[in-house]
């Protein structure tokens, strides 16, 4: 089987979330199980481009409006990731080092998804399967059914995964000429409120459709910003598969980036090293709790309740903080001023830092996850292959993958995401560390949970395999 990933992110490319995390991992897994499957995404003049090296492999044009632009399809020279890689390349549009927010995204994203149709359209051997990532190619089934240009491409089957429901990715009715030509009769299914909707159209017109966990798909038949009724109506097309982890890339055995490596046997004295290694990097007690927050810094995330929790508990008990990640400049502000009254038991990296983050899981005893919206959750699955114990709101995956440990479980979990629900976790989570031997059995525990990719990779290949027997 044949299977073309299509997203605007893949790591080690691109990352903004846990988007690049699946994408660079999924394909990894298929291809372990004899199936052949690759990743397309744009071209970024980043950090990673300036070490590889990608030869052209194809060419076209791509119209957008009164626009023609002129696209190259780069592809990834010996990739050491387990699958082969493409890029779409336009100059002075998909060549930039920023992923999102610009002021043309709209067009780029279009110009991505044309470019990659016209690119399949000439290809003498076509994909078997078609698997969308999010709003930003949630046009495709759409115009790989309906529009003239691509009648060639019409039977491969095509499957829509919704990573975040947040974003949809609007466009305007003005905009609507920058499409290929396509039968008009069928325009209703790619309007939802009187809008373009890509997420829209590709769960109306995709074969299938998945979300990242069972419980967030659950969650968007209540709220989904207003597709509620439109994932009610499409329910029988619909399933959760829980993403997994890359455990080669997240083995604290392994880790390159880690100050010292360890195993189920050695993890007390690994988590000390890299634990040490923090405490001085970040001028922390290391020996107190060390509780982490690790992502980005906007209100799905809770992180805007991140300074009063501080405060609440840097005032009651004694343990230390660290946060590391970015987003919203008036929480990124107010938790840097924390840091002079909080000196020696709390601070902060504002930004992102990969192997960084690889150290505060290895290094930290509890990670904070108090979000809002979580469709599935990868820190959490990181943390417990690290040996830290997470602590969560329920809600999406994180209901699926942590159980409390009031339930026979190994984890912190509250219903709200409220200051108080999660300084109670905290609390409970101190009595925890102060009983050494019950910590540290269930740090031993929670490592040996298996949240690889292997089980939701075969998962995935029986869909498309479904799918095929019925076309």
């Amino acid at each position: 089987m044949h299977i073309l990933h299509i997203s605007f992110e893949c790591y080690p490319i691109a990352k903004v979330g846990g988007l690049a995390d699946v994408v660079g991992a999924l394909p990894k897994y298929q291809q372990k199980l004899d199936h052949k499957s690759s990743v397309i995404l744009p071209y970024y003049e980043n950090k990673f481009r300036q070490s590889a090296e990608f030869k052209e492999i194809g060419n076209g044009n791509v119209q957008i409006g009164d626009t023609t632009y002129q696209f190259s399809i780069l592809q990834l020279d010996k990739p050491d990731v387990g699958f082969d890689i493409y890029t779409v390349y336009i100059e002075g549009l998909l060549d930039r080092e920023e992923v999102y927010n610009h002021f043309d995204d709209t067009e780029r994203f279009l110009a991505f998804q044309l470019s990659v149709l016209n690119w399949l359209n000439v290809q003498e051997e076509v994909p078997d399967i078609i698997h969308c990532h999010d709003h930003h190619t949630g046009l495709i089934p759409f115009l790989i059914s309906h529009a003239s240009p691509y009648t060639r491409l019409k039977d491969i089957v095509t499957i829509f995964t919704i990573h975040n429901a947040q974003y949809q990715g609007h466009i305007s009715y003005d905009k609507l000429h920058y499409l290929p030509d396509f039968d008009k009769s069928k325009i209703g299914l790619i309007d939802w409120d009187n809008q373009i909707n890509p997420l829209a159209t590709g769960i109306k017109c995709a074969w299938q459709v998945t979300t990242v966990s069972p419980n967030y798909m659950q969650e968007l038949q209540k709220n989904a910003n207003g597709l509620e009724s439109l994932l009610s109506h499409e329910q029988k097309k619909c399933i959760g598969v829980l993403n997994g982890i890359d455990v080669e890339t997240w083995d604290p055995d392994s880790d390159s980036m880690l100050i010292k490596n360890y195993t189920e046997t050695s993890y007390i004295s690994g988590k000390k090293e890299n634990k040490k290694w923090l405490c001085e990097e970040f001028d922390l007690n290391p020996d107190l709790p060390l509780f982490s927050f690790i992502g980005r810094l906007v209100g799905e995330k809770g992180a805007d309740l991140l300074p009063e929790i501080i405060g609440e508990t840097l005032d009651r008990y004694e343990v230390n903080i660290l946060i590391l990640g970015s987003g919203d400049p008036r929480v990124e502000h107010e938790l840097e001023i924390l840091k002079e009254k909080y000196k020696g038991k709390y601070n902060t990296y504002i930004g992102y830092n990969e192997e960084l983050s690889h150290k505060i899981y290895a290094g930290s005893d509890f990670l904070l996850m108090p979000s809002r919206v979580e469709p599935c959750g990868l820190n959490q699955m990181y943390a417990l292959r690290y040996g830290t114990i997470p602590i969560v709101r329920r809600t999406g995956g994180l209901k699926d993958t942590v159980i409390d440990i009031g339930d026979n479980g190994f984890g912190f979990c509250h219903d709200n995401a409220m200051v108080w629900d999660v300084c109670y976790s905290i609390k409970r989570a101190t009595d925890l560390y102060d009983d050494q031997k019950r910590f540290k059995g269930i740090q031993k525990q929670i490592m040996k949970i298996d949240h690889s990719w292997a089980s939701s990779a075969k998962q995935y290949i029986n869909i498309y395999s479904t799918l095929i027997t019925q076309k």
